[in-house]
């Protein structure tokens, strides 16, 4: 794929729009396990300069903090760097939030002993200049950590739904070719050594599917402004779709949704 005809900075343009619709963290807060586990993955030390790429509300930035490294998030929606701040205040842990693109951050080069992301950099629709960028931003010896979902896994399911009725744009790759070892190794190269590649599984824990699929329309910011575009019959189905997408994955037995949705951690050293 050649990324010369697509206007990558008109479709992060409308990116932004969707993520600073809803109110996202109210999803996000609760994945913040996967940035604990990243961050212990990762072997994060006091004093360690890290940033933490497309953070959103701050969840692998605020870990790696309360580990006493000088932890920074950068990202691109302002209304989710002011909740990172208003989480780190209240937790009383200095992180500094800065407005950025993953495709484009604002630091210099090998600023940073480490880079994570908790899917995060994923959704960056250039995912070359992403990678590119990850890389510039860390020392050599340092570390890349990414946690991505995978395509098969049930955010994958979610992903291919929420397409039916919207689909990416033409020329962008799905992000969650970013939880497969092949799309790593290919965005990477020799640039990266993968110490660890391990599949883990978040379990989304909801009322019921049609819980789920309520939370994530009102919520989730490109799937609230999507639902927002849609009336009658078409948001009824695009509700009962969503709530199917839980249903494939569920373990409960009891009438609530414990769903599995698997993802890649990935920890490499940057050459």
């Amino acid at each position: 794929m050649t990324s010369t005809a697509v206007d990558f900075e008109a479709i992060k343009d409308k990116q932004r729009a969707a993520w600073q619709t809803g109110d996202y963290p109210r999803v996000g807060n609760t994945l913040q396990i996967i940035a604990e586990l990243l961050v212990e993955a990762a072997d994060v030390r006091a004093g360690q300069r890290v940033l933490d790429v497309a953070s959103g509300q701050g969840n692998a930035a605020l870990a790696a903090a309360r580990r006493f490294a000088d932890a920074t998030g950068v990202d691109y929606a302002t209304n989710l760097l002011e909740q990172g701040r208003e989480r780190a205040a209240a937790e009383h842990i200095p992180v500094t939030f800065t407005e950025g693109d993953a495709e484009q951050l604002p630091v210099p080069d090998q600023a940073f002993d480490l880079a994570l992301s908790t899917v995060g950099v994923m959704f960056a629709p250039n995912h070359e200049r992403a990678a590119d960028e990850l890389v510039r931003v860390v020392k050599p010896g340092g570390k890349i950590a990414l946690a991505s979902w995978t395509p098969t896994g049930m955010i994958g399911q979610l992903f291919k739904t929420v397409s039916t009725w919207a689909p990416l744009p033409a020329g962008v790759q799905s992000p969650t070719l970013w939880g497969t070892e092949a799309h790593l190794f290919e965005l990477f190269g020799d640039r990266v050594e993968w110490t660890s590649l391990t599949k883990r599984e978040y379990v989304f824990r909801y009322h019921s599917p049609e819980h789920f699929a309520e939370w994530f329309m009102d919520f989730y910011g490109p799937i609230t402004r999507l639902a927002g575009t849609l009336d009658g019959e078409d948001h009824r189905q695009f509700a009962a779709e969503l709530a199917d997408v839980p249903r494939a994955f569920d373990y409960a037995n009891d009438g609530t949704v414990a769903a599995r949705a698997e993802y890649l951690e990935a920890v490499g050293i940057r050459h």
